[in-house]
């Protein structure tokens, strides 16, 4: 069965999905996304995800394309008509379509909206938590807004491609100062000697994580101590574990990070009881 997308009011063959050439998302990264995992047909986090898409807009002045329930029914919708029951579910507004011009648009245009499910291995992301993944540092050198979920990536995408030539999984971003601030897709989080678990504050310029504001939940529920503050890489070099938390990456471990292990070079304990915590909660 041919993949379903919806576009500016259509559900279209995904093949056959298209934007207008002067889209301003095409034409300047000028709009915001959202990805949310869907597990057994059911979207995980969805009105945390949504707060965030309706933060994102408000910060960059985009328009809304619709309300929040006709946008819930199009979100359905496109998962009913995929028959997809464990995927990955992408939505993209953008300024909308209007003359190539850095300025806002000076008549009022619809925003545009696109929705796009894949298949989406669930349990594969598990399997991967088991085993952890390799990480390399790279130069934080993105734009000074990190807390808008905007389409304007070609840092992060130069970082994980950076760390994939190493044979990384993932890129760990680093500011001048020597500080982590996230991954290229996802949120960072280290493990102390004192077994007290530390992940930087979202006050301090980094994306506010769906995943990782659940993550401080479970956490809370299990009696591990959790505190919001910055480190370092060479903390985090130090540290007894490291993971990473994101929509498709629940909380990953690393295990090694430029070539060094993380603890004994194998997921730890914390990060174990949060992938199962997490599982159960995304089944339950």
């Amino acid at each position: 069965m041919s993949r379903i997308s919806y576009v500016n009011g259509a559900y279209v063959p995904h093949t056959e999905a298209v934007v207008h050439i002067d889209d301003r998302g095409y034409q300047f990264a000028d709009a915001v996304y959202e990805g949310v995992t869907v597990r057994h047909g059911r979207m995980v986090d969805l009105e945390p995800h949504l707060d965030r898409l309706w933060r994102s807009m408000g910060e960059l002045r985009i328009a809304p394309p619709m309300d929040r329930a006709p946008m819930r029914f199009v979100f359905s919708q496109v998962i009913a008509k995929n028959r997809i029951e464990n995927g990955f579910l992408y939505i993209q507004i953008s300024r909308g379509v209007a003359k190539r011009d850095h300025a806002f648009p000076t008549k009022p245009v619809a925003s545009s909206l696109v929705v796009t499910l894949k298949r989406l291995d669930v349990d594969g992301v598990i399997a991967r938590a088991g085993k952890g993944v390799k990480a390399f540092s790279e130069a934080d050198i993105r734009w000074g807004r990190c807390d808008v979920k905007s389409t304007s990536l070609l840092p992060n995408i130069l970082a994980k491609q950076a760390a994939k030539e190493k044979g990384g999984f993932e890129a760990v971003l680093v500011d001048k100062d020597g500080y982590v601030t996230e991954g290229s897709s996802t949120n960072m989080w280290i493990v102390r000697k004192d077994g007290v678990v530390q992940t930087r504050s979202t006050a301090d310029n980094i994306l506010p994580g769906i995943t990782r504001a659940t993550l401080l939940k479970l956490a809370a529920e299990l009696q591990i101590k959790v505190v919001e503050e910055a480190f370092t890489l060479e903390d985090a070099k130090g540290a007894t574990e490291m993971f990473l938390s994101s929509s498709t990456g629940c909380a990953t471990p690393i295990v090694e990070l430029d070539g060094q292990k993380i603890g004994d070079g194998t997921p730890g304990p914390i990060a174990k009881r949060l992938v199962e915590a997490y599982q159960r909660y995304m089944d339950a």
